[in-house]
């Protein structure tokens, strides 16, 4: 009782104390009507490192922040050896599946080099011709370390600001075909910082209100952010229609009004029968049809996106492995049906590696959905949980789907996916966005 009432004695003089310090300093007066008139610019990530340096510090370890890397000012971001002669000997090897001869297929000089695109699974190069950027018609698999074509026939026909930009650099400018920073800088995600820094720090209340912060927002608002990116299609913009994000998102909208995905189009090349992603960077094609989007869980309910995560994973996840789904999924490890192989973790089964970036099957799906061996019966073109692992991938699928019943217990098969949720599901957004200083 009685260090109870010294803790709250203490409690108290600390409060009057900081009451005291705040009346004692003089008051910053903010016309936050001129602020907000005034246009929002990017003021890239360096700036916001005056005042947030752990955040910064922490992102510059992430993947988003060497999306995009200018080799004019790094050199070293170049990974692979652009020997032409041995380029051209890992292109001879795959001539079969080639639009153009070996021999006439254009092979960048370092020198010609601008930017480099990616330094996880595979890497690209982007040159100027004319004053349009284009990605050179290689690209390096950085996992196997080979060459491979990459629209060898049209290279030169594809404007990669207006096609991809958006989402290997932050403040892409069409219209004066210009952007604000390369990779995913922290204007990205929370909007252009200029009005922010115009409100000294003393104006706390006022300053917040000037910066997106998507932590205070609704979860389907926020996860628009990490899905503009994270998902394939077209922009319904009259002006570039063939660009393959939302131009004129910002963070806090709906993309739906901006923005045609592949699952909107039922676009089979990009997805299998059942609408799983086939290709990279459709996570949110995914998530929109799990569980999870159901029940709120999101994006950032499982990735960090001011860190690089807990080791071994390189996909900023909180926890490493299986440790991130049984952080929720508490009852699992007691359920036999989840404990098929002694070897076994939560992935293997619910995020199998289905979709491919440079490689087959090199990433991961996010419906989180086992896929049985039954599904692969009933359709020869969707893929299983059980053969995506190399220890089975030759096994008899009607064994394979036997044992699968047994250990599991689960009914069988799950059927076509239906999708959990729509972008309409979310709705549109009030004029006013719910700023609030990032935490």
């Amino acid at each position: 009782m009685f260090r109870e009432i010294i803790f709250t004695t203490m409690v108290g003089l600390l409060a009057t104390a900081l009451i005291l310090t705040a009346c004692g300093r003089e008051q910053t007066t903010v016309d936050m009507q001129a602020v907000m008139d005034a246009p929002a610019t990017f003021i890239g990530s360096t700036t916001c490192r005056n005042c947030h340096l752990e955040h910064y510090d922490s992102w510059k370890m992430t993947l988003h922040s060497r999306m995009l890397i200018d080799v004019r000012e790094n050199p070293h971001a170049i990974v692979a050896d652009l020997n032409p002669d041995l380029i051209r000997a890992d292109l001879e090897k795959i001539q079969d599946r080639l639009k153009v001869p070996v021999e006439e297929i254009y092979i960048p000089t370092r020198d010609e080099i601008i930017y480099a695109i990616g330094t996880q699974w595979k890497q690209r190069y982007v040159v100027q011709v004319d004053g349009v950027y284009h990605v050179a018609p290689i690209q390096y698999n950085i996992q196997t370390r080979r060459w491979v074509n990459y629209y060898e026939h049209a290279w030169d026909e594809r404007d990669w600001l207006v096609r991809c930009g958006g989402c290997h650099a932050t403040g892409v400018n069409l219209d004066e075909y210009e952007f604000a920073e390369t990779s995913i800088g922290c204007e990205a995600c929370h909007g252009p910082g200029s009005r922010h820094t115009d409100i000294p720090r003393t104006a706390v209340f006022e300053k917040r209100e000037t910066i997106v912060n998507p932590a205070k927002m609704t979860a389907g608002i926020a996860v628009q952010i990490c899905g503009s990116c994270h998902t394939r299609g077209n922009a319904k913009h009259e002006d570039y229609p063939e660009a393959g994000w939302p131009v004129g998102f910002t963070p806090g909208m709906v993309m739906e009004p901006i923005y045609e995905s592949s699952y909107d189009k039922a676009d089979m090349r990009r997805l299998y029968p059942d609408f799983a992603s086939r290709s990279h960077h459709q996570q949110y094609i995914d998530w929109i049809q799990s569980e999870h989007a159901v029940q709120g869980v999101t994006c950032t309910s499982c990735h960090a996106v001011h860190r690089l995560g807990i080791a071994p994973t390189r996909f900023q996840t909180k926890e490493a492995g299986s440790s991130q789904c049984l952080s929720c999924h508490t009852m699992v490890n007691a359920n036999r049906a989840h404990s098929i192989h002694s070897f076994a973790n939560c992935l293997g089964c619910h995020m199998p590696r289905i979709a491919s970036t440079a490689e087959p099957n090199d990433i991961r799906s996010h419906t989180f959905n086992a896929r049985a061996p039954m599904d692969t019966i009933n359709d020869p073109d969707l893929p299983n949980s059980c053969q995506i692992c190399h220890y089975h991938r030759d096994d008899d699928l009607e064994e394979l789907q036997r044992k699968y019943e047994i250990l599991t217990q689960l009914p069988q098969p799950q059927g076509r996916m239906i999708p959990a949720v729509s972008q309409d599901t979310f709705g549109q957004m009030d004029e006013e966005v719910p700023y609030a200083m990032p935490e």
